[in-house]
């Protein structure tokens, strides 16, 4: 706030450095105390009264800056004339670089006439400059071309999560699907990530459109946090997926309501704009009512197929399956936009009737209760576990907010008979063998329902030796360590527990190479461009459409943010080097936005070494320590148990402070705070091999 109201009173917009005139009095020519009295060897201004007051109140409300801000806005001299202004700024001498004349200073020693001269400048020290050198701005992207096609994916390119793609032509825009992605290890602290959005914020009257493929999270996760940001486009979707979209969107009651536009599953074309009309295809995945989308433009299609598996019995593919690809024989498709996650496994998925129909036999065989843990997300199996248990006369507890939701969507569009779904505080009113659990947490989630099972934290539910835990779910990347402690705690229970190691309980939403190739083969199109996956991913995905036949000049491999056209009536596509903004956008608490690199990396070094705080007093006349610094820790050295460390710290931070201060006036804190934090940076990494975040708070009194 105070950095704030400097820069609004200073039109260069460049702070000063304080000079060390030999006019200044070392002893207390400012006219002010820590007592906030005037000195008696100074006449007091009015202005300077009031700034005086200003910096009393500021050091009780910001102790780490007061000092330093005192200073900086005190006058250079003992007669120089005060104006009768408010604004702090004004009162600031003009700029000097007084390192040229440290070296003619007989009161400051040697030593602080090197560090004096050597010392790099703050950028607000610079001249003719007051912030640092910043980063390259963003790349103006060139207007589109009439006739042109622009495609840009502005997420789901350079991970797995987060998708969105953006098609553009002449005025009008169509995105494809508004996915988050979870936390990684990189991102400490953070709730969700999000696509960029600026190139479509900055075209949001172009924009016409949002269509969901399908309702999963990392398809629709992210309309709560963009959708006003897009202006609140209509959103065309089937019915599960607008189901789910609402059930979401109704966690923020503040936003507007949505528009969405249900398609049905026999609808043709829909006309966007007079150039851009839409349709959704069927194709098979985890969740019902999931599509694929033709966005029909002048010059051919544009086909992205969302989240997709082939359903096939040992490798030969299921008749729904042509027919569900059988529309594209007689289209002229330009460009093929397709999921890369499963490229990487040979083979092919197993079929979910397999599944089905392994679990089902399970079930039937178990002579005590039963736990399925499976994904939310996997509507389709769920509805069959519920019909399981009723064709064998089990009850039905369903454990997981998030899986309690989707039998709510389930039960809302009739898919599932639900009578025999009860309350889990009424389960001990029927024997153990008459119960099936369907359960999320397979991944090992800390508050999740099996894991709060695994650890005997459970209100309702105790595990024992009779129950049969399946774990209907594969291991997410990096779930590995949690999974491993899942397990672990499921075993000391004694429980029978099956994982898909074992036997076929779990097959994956996204298809492996073969049938990927089989999709290829389907859809005759002109150039391709793979998404959906790690950048590798999107290799692999290339030169499969390679080998079956497509030219290499024709595959484009993205990032988040390459900007794809297609020109000369759709017989060309390039690449441009221009990129759009495609930066981070994080959801951290109520924050909402890109996260300075340092924020994360400040997060990431706390965890891995911790902090160490010195708290100093200095005397601003004598440049002297009024006492012992005071130090804190936090996650690097238990201190009870490190004086010695301490001891010797406390010793350096003294004879830094002292050193640098000597002759010094006025005291420049943020030199000190430099030259502190180097010194007990070295000395704690050579004394303990780590490096902890050293913060030092300077106050002159």
């Amino acid at each position: 706030m105070i950095q704030n109201e400097n820069k609004q009173n200073n039109p260069q917009n460049n702070p000063p450095r304080r000079s060390f005139s030999p006019s200044h009095n070392r002893s207390g020519s400012f006219g002010y105390n820590r007592q906030g009295h005037n000195n008696p060897n100074q006449r007091a201004y009015p202005a300077q009264q009031t700034t005086n007051q200003q910096s009393e109140q500021r050091r009780r409300s910001a102790p780490f800056h007061a000092d330093s801000l005192a200073f900086n806005n005190r006058p250079s001299t003992v007669t120089q004339t005060i104006p009768q202004q408010t604004h702090i700024a004004t009162n600031r001498p003009p700029f000097r670089d007084d390192r040229n004349h440290v070296v003619s200073r007989p009161h400051i020693s040697t030593a602080t006439k090197s560090q004096l001269k050597n010392r790099k400048m703050s950028p607000k020290m610079r001249p003719g400059g007051s912030s640092p050198k910043g980063k390259k701005g963003p790349d103006v992207i060139p207007p589109l071309k009439d006739g042109d096609i622009r495609i840009i994916p502005l997420g789901g390119s350079e991970e797995i999560g987060k998708n969105m793609i953006a098609v553009e032509y002449k005025n009008d825009i169509i995105v494809i699907d508004a996915g988050m992605q979870f936390k990684t290890e990189e991102t400490p602290g953070i709730d969700y990530i999000l696509p960029n959005t600026k190139y479509l914020e900055e075209r949001r009257g172009k924009i016409r459109g949002l269509v969901i493929t399908h309702g999963h999270l990392d398809h629709i996760g992210g309309i709560p946090y963009v959708i006003e940001r897009l202006g609140n486009p209509p959103i065309y979707t089937r019915e599960f997926g607008a189901l789910l979209i609402k059930k979401r969107q109704s966690e923020f009651p503040h936003l507007p309501e949505l528009n969405i536009k249900i398609s049905g599953p026999h609808d043709e074309f829909l006309p966007i704009t007079p150039d851009l009309k839409i349709k959704f295809f069927g194709l098979t995945h985890s969740i019902p009512d999931s599509t694929g989308v033709i966005i029909s433009t002048p010059h051919g299609d544009i086909i992205n197929t969302g989240d997709v598996r082939v359903e096939n019995d040992n490798g030969i593919v299921a008749d729904k399956e042509f027919e569900q690809y059988a529309l594209f024989k007689d289209r002229k498709i330009l460009l093929l936009t397709m999921d890369s996650t499963g490229v990487e496994k040979p083979g092919w998925t197993i079929s979910e009737k397999i599944v089905i129909k392994t679990i089902d036999k399970i079930v039937s065989e178990v002579t005590g209760r039963i736990v399925i843990a499976t994904f939310a997300s996997q509507v389709e199996r769920i509805i069959a576990f519920i019909d399981m248990a009723k064709r064998y006369g089990k009850k039905i507890v369903i454990e997981g907010r998030s899986m309690k939701n989707n039998v709510e969507i389930l039960k809302h569009l009739n898919l599932a008979d639900t009578s025999h779904i009860v309350n889990v505080e009424d389960m001990l009113d029927y024997p153990p063998h008459k119960m099936m659990i369907l359960s999320t947490g397979a991944q090992g989630e800390e508050f999740a329902a099996l894991m709060r099972m695994a650890n005997n934290s459970h209100k309702f539910i105790k595990l024992n030796k009779t129950d049969t835990i399946i774990l209907s779910s594969s291991v997410i990347p990096g779930n590995e360590r949690a999974i491993t402690g899942l397990k672990d705690n499921l075993y000391r229970h004694d429980a029978h527990i099956i994982t898909y190691y074992d036997t076929d309980v779990h097959a994956g939403g996204h298809g492996k190479r073969e049938e990927l190739s089989w999709i290829h083969k389907q859809i005759p199109y002109k150039f391709f461009m793979p998404v959906h996956g790690h950048h590798y991913m999107l290799k692999m995905h290339a030169e499969l459409a390679n080998s079956l036949g497509t030219p290499r000049e024709n595959i484009i491999v993205p990032d988040n943010g390459s900007i794809v056209e297609i020109s000369n009536n759709g017989e060309k596509i390039t690449v441009l080097k221009e990129k759009a903004p495609s930066d981070m956008v994080m959801v951290d608490g109520f924050s909402i936005g890109g996260i300075q690199e340092v924020v994360i990396r400040d997060r990431q070094m706390l965890a891995q070494d911790g902090m160490f705080v010195i708290i100093a007093s200095i005397n601003t006349t004598t440049g002297k320590l009024k006492k012992s610094p005071d130090i804190i820790s936090r996650g690097f050295v238990y201190l009870r148990e490190s004086q010695e460390l301490l001891k010797d710290a406390r010793h350096i931070i003294k004879r830094t402070v002292e050193n640098a201060s000597a002759g010094m006036n006025p005291i420049d804190f943020d030199y000190i705070k430099d030259l502190v934090t180097d010194e007990i940076g070295k000395y704690l990494f050579q004394h303990t091999a780590k490096r902890p975040m050293v913060i030092p708070v300077i106050i002159g009194v």
